[in-house]
């Protein structure tokens, strides 16, 4: 019995998967469908896939593994560099993963090699972020030795920015993108079929028209699942917001003083909170904490419902400026951001409910 759960929106998220991959195809880019951000929740990804995602991709080697367990045929892309240790499972589970360490794509070569099944990778290049890549001067000679290992071979270049340095793409980043790429063809006479030109904060300038021509593909997973773009901070206009929202149970109702009485310690996780004197308060108390979901990543429904805290196992909600009538045993409602959707998917202690078609 679970007193929280998630509520999706299988159809809204079919419809942004839709809304995605048209407007990307006008200008003859393909979506991959990132599954990492919920848990690779099966019912979701078939939604996303009945939207129409020319593939699908996700960080972690257990959500990829589990999706073929569910018998998804699509091609797979391991988007979080592969490590050493399983490089046999991301050949055998995968297509084709992202890489930067030339160690790594020549044990793939081995392991390519061994399983007698040829494995595509997608060389990432550092345009300016600082997360993972081969730096713009290294590119050509990585290239160049990946063409000459067996059982791999080079059919892109991929880039990702936003995640670490909070870099915005541009028409110059992903400019140099699409020049490296057509050096490589030039120098080495590969062809260079992808030029993965980043995710959901590269849709602006999709919409505006300006993505470097070359650039065709892309990997969406927050526009698809909440229409927003957290990077450029924006509400995506043409994409639905509500396809998930959790609803957690009132366990107490009572007003209360807004300022703790008695000396002031650091609480279970290690602060020392502080509080402003605002005399009584109605203040409910929630079966959530953070445990369940990161708190920071949940917003009430109701505006005028506002978050003091929360404990591992419970949530102190403000109430005293909501018209809302709380009684214990109701349930308040949260909107959730990529964070929130990211803990809350994998928490065991949140129930799932879908709504909407069934895609599987």
């Amino acid at each position: 019995m679970v007193s929280s759960l998630l509520e999706i929106d299988l159809d809204k998220i079919k419809y942004n998967t839709a809304q995605v991959k048209k407007i990307c195809g006008r200008q003859g880019i393909k979506v991959l469908g990132v599954t990492k951000g919920f848990s690779a929740i099966p019912q979701i990804v078939a939604a996303m896939v009945a939207g129409g995602v020319d593939g699908l991709a996700d960080a972690r080697m257990e959500n990829i593994i589990k999706l073929r367990n569910y018998g998804f045929d699509q091609e797979m892309t391991l988007l979080r560099i592969p490590k050493l240790s399983n490089v046999a499972d991301v050949v055998h589970y995968t297509n084709v993963s992202v890489n930067s360490e030339i160690t790594v794509i020549k044990a793939l070569s081995q392991a390519a090699g061994k399983l007698h099944s040829p494995h595509q990778i997608v060389l990432m290049i550092d345009v300016g972020d600082l997360r993972e890549g081969v730096m713009a001067e290294n590119v050509l000679a990585t290239a160049k030795q990946i063409s000459r290992l067996p059982g791999v071979r080079l059919i892109g270049l991929g880039t990702n920015m936003g995640c670490f340095g909070g870099v915005l793409p541009s028409i110059n980043n992903l400019g140099l993108l699409v020049e490296l790429g057509t050096c490589i063809e030039k120098q080495l006479g590969l062809q260079i079929e992808i030029i993965s030109g980043g995710a959901t904060s590269t849709l602006s300038l999709v919409e505006t028209g300006i993505v470097p021509a070359g650039v065709n593909q892309l990997r969406i997973g927050e526009g698809i699942l909440l229409g927003t773009d957290s990077t450029n901070n924006r509400k995506i206009p043409w994409l639905c917001d509500d396809a998930f929202l959790l609803r957690a149970e009132v366990i107490e109702f009572k007003a209360k003083p807004s300022v703790p009485i008695g000396d002031i310690g650091r609480d279970a996780f290690g602060n020392i909170p502080q509080f402003a004197d605002e005399g009584l308060r109605k203040r409910a108390i929630l079966a959530l904490g953070k445990q369940d979901v990161n708190i920071e990543g949940i917003t009430p429904i109701d505006e005028n419902l506002k978050i003091l805290g929360a404990s591992s196992d419970h949530l102190i909600v403000d109430a005293t400026d909501s018209a809302a009538n709380i009684h214990v045993g109701d349930a308040i409602c949260f909107r959730l951001n990529y964070s929130g959707i990211l803990s809350a998917s994998q928490s065991r202690y949140i129930g799932k409910k879908f709504y909407g078609g069934n895609y599987g």
